[in-house]
């Protein structure tokens, strides 16, 4: 815990940020102009989100994927109800919105965690919440939701496609961009103007609350510390009897370093507990 304070603390003395002092509440020409926010009541849709094509998944198909937040019938959906409060209260208390999800290496579960925390926060009527699968080696969220696959975040990234053409909307609060085929280079496209340019235009874009990129694992190429930039923070996801610890101090250290880390995630547990199934 003291690692991750400092690591916040860090990321603020870099960024020349102090305490703002208390804003009054923002009156009904404010709030329209920046949307539904955190304690907001619902906006109407701005014009981003109302021209993208709209999806509901297939439950059958959530539920193959371990996405629990979606019904909310599993409850296993508890811990990542416990794990989007937190983060909110993060986001909230250092006026941040961008998060990256990341993994030491592949299988421990990241876009899983991605996933879950995009559909437990469109439960909230009074926020907006953007995924985007950056994952572009192996992306595999359009895939995890049945996505149609003539959809390309590289195609964004490279300035080839616009927002509307990129990104699917769940509901009025969650928008998906993800991709089906792989793409090479990765590494040199994330790291590039372009690709700063286009992170910076989903934000103008869609005013999110919360910004959810699902990272390439840390220690399988540079593409996860090429973005981190455009990052408020980092949530690593560790997979129980999979992640080596020393895997998890080796992207925890570089995280710290960076001023990313929020924290860490142990996913795969199998002991969860005699109080497992209380809200069931």
């Amino acid at each position: 815990m003291e690692r991750i304070q400092a690591a916040i603390q860090k990321a603020k003395e870099q960024r020349g940020e102090v305490p703002p002092p208390a804003a009054p509440q923002p009156g009904p020409a404010a709030g329209a102009a920046r949307g539904a926010g955190f304690g907001a009541a619902a906006a109407p849709l701005a014009a981003a989100w109302a021209e993208l094509p709209a999806f509901t998944p297939d439950p059958a198909r959530m539920e193959a994927s371990r996405v629990v937040t979606f019904a909310d019938a599993d409850p296993a959906h508890a811990a990542f109800d416990m794990m989007r409060t937190r983060l909110l209260r993060t986001l909230r208390a250092n006026g941040w919105t961008s998060v990256g999800v990341t993994s030491p290496t592949s299988g421990c579960g990241k876009t899983t965690t991605a996933l879950n925390l995009a559909f437990g926060l469109a439960h909230q009527p009074d926020l907006r919440t953007v995924l985007v699968d950056l994952d572009l080696r192996r992306p595999s969220v359009a895939r995890e939701l049945g996505l149609p696959g003539d959809r390309s975040v590289g195609a964004l990234l490279q300035g080839q496609a616009s927002v509307a053409e990129t990104f699917v909307r769940y509901g009025d609060g969650l928008a998906i961009a993800a991709s089906a085929a792989p793409m090479r280079n990765s590494g040199d496209l994330l790291i590039s103007a372009a690709a700063a340019q286009a992170a910076a235009g989903i934000r103008t874009a869609f005013a999110p609350d919360v910004l959810i990129y699902d990272l390439p694992p840390m220690l399988m190429s540079d593409d996860a510390l090429a973005f981190l930039p455009h990052l408020d923070g980092v949530l690593l996801v560790a997979g129980a009897e999979k992640t080596r610890l020393d895997e998890v101090d080796r992207c925890e250290h570089e995280l710290a370093q960076a001023g990313k880390l929020l924290g860490v995630v142990l996913n795969m547990c199998r002991y969860t507990g005699e109080d497992y199934g209380y809200y069931a």
